[in-house]
């Protein structure tokens, strides 16, 4: 069997850690062969729970789980990992604006990119998930300047599960029948959900999402702002937000990010801008990938963009523009 890998989960005591420590555990992302240790990062005030969540990862007596630490402290939780996955963050509260959001945010993640900096392996992968992620990553690289950039991501794969979804009701057919579908941007409300690229294998054979559907008014105007809104319709409906999705999402990011994409494939993430299809360069924006079996990834090129799906690419790209000029406000000028 292999070495263990050393994996670190923040916001360890929460609601989507639940969902998600036991597929990492179990071998569902790494591997079934690959034994893990694992490491629980959360904030002081939450420390009895998380050892309750400990328990738990006992309890389950999962042959590969190696280790468990919970902790509080950056250093203990980030020595030596070959993951990070940044879930913790401060979500927004009713009255907040959006500008104390990304304030309270930078502090965090200008804290766990030292951290990361100071004590992971230079190898490490990160996944920014805790929100607004895109922006998040984006502090996270720059404040760990001896990681390379290409090694960080946020997570967009919950978007494009839930674009696949809604192709494969409309269609009447599995999801997995749906592939290839992308989300450009931003990891919110202006993100862009393409169904332009995509096929869907239906019991008629292979057929473009638009010849599958049938049906460009919806593709074009329903589906994407369902995909957009969806985060917003669980909490109407929950009262929390997604958790459940979320933590697949994860498991997916990071599955196809540790063994590659399939021929033919590509997944969507989050990833620095190398001034693909026009997007400023410098950005944490969602590209679809190709992952290659060393876990490099590269750019999807050559898709042909239209003018409908520019105007789009570019409104989100300015978000993101505007999120970062206003975060990088709240960096100490240490960073």
């Amino acid at each position: 069997m292999a070495s263990p890998i050393r994996v670190c989960v923040t916001g360890a005591a929460g609601q989507i850690a639940y969902s998600l420590l036991y597929s990492i555990a179990n071998g569902d992302v790494f591997g079934t062969n690959q034994p893990i240790e694992l490491t629980l990062l959360d904030i002081p005030p939450m420390m009895t729970v998380l050892h309750g969540v400990v328990m738990e990862l006992q309890d389950c007596s999962l042959t590969l789980l190696k280790d468990i630490v919970a902790t509080d402290s950056v250093e203990t939780a980030f020595t030596n990992i070959d993951v990070a996955i940044l879930v913790g963050a401060m979500p927004r509260k009713e009255g907040m604006e959006r500008k104390d959001l990304l304030k309270a945010n930078a502090k965090i993640f200008e804290s766990q990119g030292k951290g990361l900096d100071m004590y992971a392996k230079k190898t490490v992968k990160v996944l920014v998930v805790g929100n607004p992620a895109n922006t998040n990553c984006l502090l996270t690289s720059l404040t760990a300047p001896s990681i390379p950039k290409t090694n960080f991501s946020c997570l967009t794969r919950l978007d494009q599960n839930r674009a696949k979804a809604q192709i494969a009701a409309k269609v009447g057919v599995a999801a997995d029948a749906v592939h290839n579908t992308i989300i450009w941007g931003n990891h919110s409300s202006t993100q862009f959900p393409d169904a332009a690229h995509g096929f869907v294998n239906t019991p008629d054979g292979k057929k473009t999402i638009y010849d599958a559907v049938k049906d460009d008014a919806w593709l074009k105007g329903e589906f994407i702002k369902t995909v957009q809104q969806r985060g917003g319709a669980v909490i109407k409906a929950r009262k929390l937000s997604s958790a459940m999705s979320a933590a697949k999402a994860i498991c997916d990011h990071m599955k196809d990010w540790w063994f590659g994409t399939q021929e033919g494939e590509w997944t969507s993430m989050g990833v620095i801008s190398d001034g693909s299809y026009g997007i400023p360069k410098n950005l944490i924006y969602s590209f679809p990938l190709r992952i290659k079996s060393d876990r490099s990834y590269e750019i999807v090129q050559g898709l042909p963009i239209s003018d409908f799906a520019r105007e789009r690419m570019e409104l989100t790209a300015k978000e993101l523009e505007d999120e970062r000029d206003t975060a990088l406000q709240f960096l100490s000028s240490s960073s």
